[in-house]
Order: C-alpha cells, then sequence, then structure tokens
C-alpha cells in the first residue's frame, strides 16, 4: 500500500474515532464539542496530509517555527490538563450531557496559564494546527488551517455560553481578566 492509501485510512480511522467520542456531542450543534469535533478532524487532515513533508529540511525557518508550535501546544494541553484535574474538581452538568469527563469541573480554574487564558487547551489545538501548517503551506492546508482556526473559536466562544450558564457573573468577571488564546493579547 503507498504513502497516500496508508494516510487514507490512517485519516478514515482518525475520523471514525472522533466521531465514536463527539458522538453526544454531534447530536448538539449548540455544544461546544459539536464545533471542537471539526477541528480535531481537520487537524487529523493537516497532520496526515502534512506528513510526508515533516521532516523536509527540518531546520529551516518554517520548520524550526513549526516545531516550536507544536512543542509548545504539547506543553499547554498538558499543563491544563493538570491544572483541571489539580485545582478543577468534577461535576455532573445536567445542562451539558453531551461533555467529555474531564471537562465538568466542579470548580472554575483560573490558576496558572488559566490566570491568563481561558482556553489553554484550544490554544493548543490552535498551536498544533498552525505547526502542522507550516510543513506545507498551499491553497488545501490554508483552507484547513483556517476552518480549524474558525471551529476552534466557535468551540470556545459556545463552551464560554455554556460557562456563563454553570457559573454565572465569576465566569463573566474571569472573562474580564484573562484572554481567550494568548496571554494580553486575544
Amino acid at each position: 500500500m503507498d504513502s497516500f492509501a496508508l494516510r487514507s485510512v490512517a485519516f478514515v480511522i482518525a475520523t471514525l474515532f472522533f466521531t465514536v467520542i463527539s458522538r453526544r456531542a454531534l447530536r448538539n450543534p449548540r455544544s461546544h464539542g459539536f464545533y471542537r469535533y471539526f477541528a480535531f478532524v481537520g487537524i487529523a487532515g493537516l497532520v496526515l496530509y502534512n506528513q510526508p513533508v515533516w521532516f523536509d529540511q527540518p531546520f529551516s525557518g518554517l520548520h524550526c517555527l513549526s516545531w516550536l508550535m507544536l512543542g509548545t501546544s504539547v506543553a499547554l494541553v498538558v499543563y491544563g490538563v493538570g491544572l483541571l484535574r489539580c485545582f478543577g474538581g468534577r461535576s455532573r452538568r445536567q445542562s451539558s450531557p453531551e461533555n467529555l469527563s474531564f471537562e465538568n469541573t466542579q470548580h472554575l480554574v483560573v490558576d496558572g496559564l488559566y490566570r491568563y487564558i481561558r482556553h489553554p487547551m484550544y490554544a493548543s489545538l490552535l498551536l498544533l494546527a498552525w505547526g502542522a501548517f507550516l510543513k506545507r503551506m498551499d491553497l488545501l492546508t490554508v483552507f484547513a488551517v483556517g476552518m480549524v482556526s474558525v471551529a476552534l473559536i466557535f468551540t470556545a466562544k459556545v463552551e464560554e455560553t455554556e460557562n456563563v450558564t454553570f457559573w454565572g457573573s465569576e465566569y463573566l468577571a474571569y472573562k474580564k481578566r484573562s484572554k481567550m488564546f494568548i496571554p494580553f493579547i486575544f
């Protein structure tokens, strides 16, 4: 089987995996998981499409920037999940049954990186998408990274609406003193 066929099979498997774990969210377009699903599938597509050139000229300027973004992506998700587990606790949310279990925190986490940005894990996914995009930039990857970015912005906006419903004024105050993805900027 050639490389394209293997990558196509891997894409189908990844899409099926994301479909299974997002099945409840996909039934509710008002949930943040609905939009996150499209970001996951888009990122899988970007990574697999660019796999053949992943290590071409690994020390060129764009590839070095890509590696920095990819490394930062991993650090953000590991740190973000650690903070959620350490400070968030667990809670069942009747209003959001489609959420994955780790998403339903009992306490609003505002420590560590969450002090500066509200969505470090979505920022991680943005960095992953843009890092993969920098490996090979063409019309298809421009479209894909744009769609992933839009899907993640929608994901964050919808999740923030859910969080205001759950935490109320506490979350609104937190929104005023933090940024969405990039500390001090956006």
